[in-house]
């Protein structure tokens, strides 16, 4: 029996977290089995020996799967065995990356495999948010070099109070919902939603997730002290050429600072002109030696690059495009540009450009969510497509990546609060990037509002979005907030930070943080910055729609809903769904029914408003009452000698007895002109308490001949 090694954290709120080592997965670099109730998974990392020749970045791979036995499910498909990761998993993978990916030194380039696998579930406690601590104990515990721990922990706001760590029942209840990583001294990465809070507001989760993030840190450092695994490993994946790095700077950094400060708003031609001055320096070396030497000049150019764009905006305000800090580039919208969806709109930020459609559905578009512990239906759906075209690139478009899924699913939950909760349509939104220099996703969030109120959606308050970056340099207290960056300033800035919202508070976030020491304070002005822009933004937006159309497009589908007793649902569906089918064939409409809080919900779409009222009058029929007194107009479904059985409400039939047709004797029904198919007006005139069966009269409602 071994005897693992096991830390435990103990929490305010009493629940405890252990993890534990040296009993699983022992042939891994590094692995660790974090329990929180009856939720466990294992964490491991694995690390190659070597760099790849000529690799030069950081080549990390975190992977996270749930087992669906962890809950005792089976799988669906035909195979009944996990199949490719789902967009959860995808986006839990990123939330682990990229708070892990910035700690590793910047000289490390080994291949960096980090699997995270969810075996036990208890349905109570979110999983996501315990996959960074695993992940970083799992570095802590093995000797692969790593400037952590780091952990991640959610925060919800629940009335008025914040959270660490809600259980899912809890988290149904908050206000807000963000995800914080953090070292034990500086925040990592931030990404979440909200229901429109202020920017001090998220700014103090931010530090209640922060004290939180400290305990498990701390934690993780006395479990590598338990385990002895506080010296990591040597490495030297880098050779250097010291004599040619400052060779590269002397000949090139001058010039390369010139064109940074020279305000060329052009992407591909200020990308030319500093690929022009790589490759001057370039020329004086013969094909062998640039064989030898050509990786290390493009790394030391890239280097100076860097270092004279970030110089440019520290000293002189100046930033690669011209603008100052604080200015948003040109924007022009337009709506209604596609006239096959139900809304269309193209937002062009500069030189990022979304064309957006929106796609009304109704309840059969529904997407099925069926994950291990989230099941359920989705009415708002948002997708994100990001082709090479976009950016000038020449290669062939592949499937959705992680990218898309994480970008979408920020626009996605800008947007998601402002539908109204009864809008009886599903929602489709897709933005197709057609050019992209900077925040594709805050353009699709922009697109999307406009193209929604294209669609005549009555969205609560429209959104927009805006990305932030920051330039700091280690040890200077100078720095630059950067509105609305550009590609280049998000790749060789500080940080990346979007923000969205309406004009009344934030609704969704993402930041990532590449620098260790970004104070509050800075963190603060990012997003006070932020604000200003964002309002500019929204100014745009409103200024190209002020508001949704009041009507949707005459190609849209008409939906319109009712609520019936639940006793009912039965009767409208009929045995083997023989009615419910039976009404959409006899209107052309589409009707689907559910139980929703003890009541019926029906929705009834169609393609014009005659057949949906068609629907609703059998409906109505179905679920009527007969009531003794009512008169009804009945179809004749049967003659019999006796009489006639008469449908007075839809799959009611009462007996129209002989002597009730008229008041004249009658020897045979057809003597009245009565025959199968026809239409007649009766009255009820009673019922039969034991049997239900329902007595009609046509006579009375016939004039009485006068006695002679």
């Amino acid at each position: 029996m071994i005897n693992p090694i096991v830390k435990t954290i103990e929490l305010e709120d009493g629940r405890t977290i252990t993890l534990e080592t040296g009993k699983l997965a022992k042939q891994a670099d590094g692995s660790v089995m974090l329990r929180m109730g009856d939720t466990m998974m294992l964490a491991t990392v694995c690390a190659a020996k070597d760099a790849n020749p000529g690799v030069d970045f950081m080549p990390l791979q975190v992977e996270y799967k749930e087992k669906y036995a962890s809950f005792g499910r089976f799988p669906g498909g035909f195979t009944r065995r996990e199949g490719r990761a789902s967009d959860y998993e995808i986006l839990t993978c990123r939330l682990v990356d990229r708070a892990l990916r910035p700690l590793f030194p910047d000289n490390y380039h080994a291949e960096v495999f980090v699997n995270i696998i969810l075996y036990s579930a208890d349905g109570k406690d979110m999983p996501d948010a315990l996959a960074g601590l695993a992940a970083s104990a799992a570095l802590a515990v093995s000797d692969i070099p790593f400037n952590g721990p780091i952990s991640e922990v959610r925060v919800g706001r629940i009335n008025g109070e914040f959270v660490i760590n809600p259980t899912f029942q809890q988290l149904e209840e908050a206000d807000m919902d963000i995800m914080v990583a953090a070292t034990y001294d500086n925040i990592m990465m931030v990404e979440g939603e909200m229901k429109e809070v202020s920017e001090a507001e998220l700014l103090e989760a931010m530090k209640v997730a922060h004290e939180a993030i400290k305990i498990h840190c701390k934690a993780q450092m006395e479990l590598a002290e338990m385990v002895g695994k506080t010296v990591k490993r040597e490495y030297d994946h880098e050779v250097n050429d010291e004599e040619l790095r400052k060779q590269v700077r002397e000949a090139c950094y001058d010039k390369v600072y010139d064109v940074a400060a020279s305000g060329n708003a052009n992407k591909h031609e200020r990308h030319d002109a500093f690929m022009t001055i790589r490759d001057e320096f370039k020329a004086q070396f013969s094909e062998e030696e640039l064989e030898e030497k050509g990786a290390l000049i493009d790394r030391y150019y890239h280097d100076v690059e860097k270092e004279a764009m970030r110089r440019c905006i520290l000293d002189e305000g100046k930033r690669l495009d011209g603008r100052q800090t604080t200015e948003i580039r040109s924007i022009w919208a337009e709506v209604d540009y596609l006239p096959g969806p139900h809304g269309s709109a193209i937002f062009t930020r500069g030189e990022t450009q979304s064309l957006t459609s929106v796609t009304l559905g109704t309840k059969p578009d529904e997407k099925i969510v069926d994950d291990v512990l989230i099941h359920g239906k989705e009415r708002f759906l948002l997708h994100y497509n990001f082709p090479p075209f976009s950016t000038g690139e020449a290669k062939p478009q592949r499937g959705i990546g992680r990218r898309e899924i994480g970008h979408g699913n920020l626009a996605h939950r800008a947007l998601k609060g402002m539908i109204p909760t009864d809008f009886p349509y599903v929602v489709r939104v897709v933005s197709d990037i057609l050019e992209s220099n900077g925040s594709s996703s805050m353009a699709t969030v922009c697109a999307g509002t406009l193209a929604l109120m294209d669609a005549g959606v009555q969205i609560k308050k429209p959104v927009s979005g805006i990305a932030m970056g920051l330039i700091k340099n280690v040890g200077e207290d100078k720095y630059a907030v950067l509105s609305d960056i550009l590609g280049d300033e998000d790749h060789l800035g500080d940080m990346d930070f979007k923000v969205t919202g309406t004009k009344d508070g934030i609704t969704a976030t993402q930041m990532d943080i590449k620098v260790d020491g970004l104070s509050f304070e800075i963190l603060e002005r990012a997003l006070n910055q932020a604000k200003d822009g964002r309002m500019h933004i929204l100014g745009k937006i409103t200024d190209t729609m002020p508001e949704p159309r009041s009507k949707m497009k005459d190609h849209a589908p008409r939906i319109e809903t009712m609520i019936i007793p639940k006793e009912f649902i039965g009767a409208v569906i009929g045995p083997g769904g023989k009615i419910i089918q039976g009404m959409q064939e006899e209107t052309k409409t589409v009707i689907a029914i559910e139980e929703i809080n003890g009541t019926g919900r029906i929705e009834i779409s169609g393609t014009n408003k005659e057949c949906i009222d068609h629907a609703i009058r059998l409906i109505k029929g179905i679920v009527a009452v007969p009531e003794i007194g009512e008169i009804y107009t009945g179809k004749v479904r049967s003659v019999m000698p006796y009489g006639a059985f008469v449908e007075f409400l839809p799959g009611k039939d009462g007996l129209l007895h002989i002597s009730e047709i008229d008041w004249t004797r009658l020897e045979h029904v057809e003597d009245a002109g009565i025959k199968e198919g026809d239409e007649i007006d009766v009255k009820l005139l009673d019922i039969d308490p034991k049997t239900g069966k329902f007595k009609l009269s046509r006579k009375v409602l016939l004039p009485r001949p006068e006695r002679n």
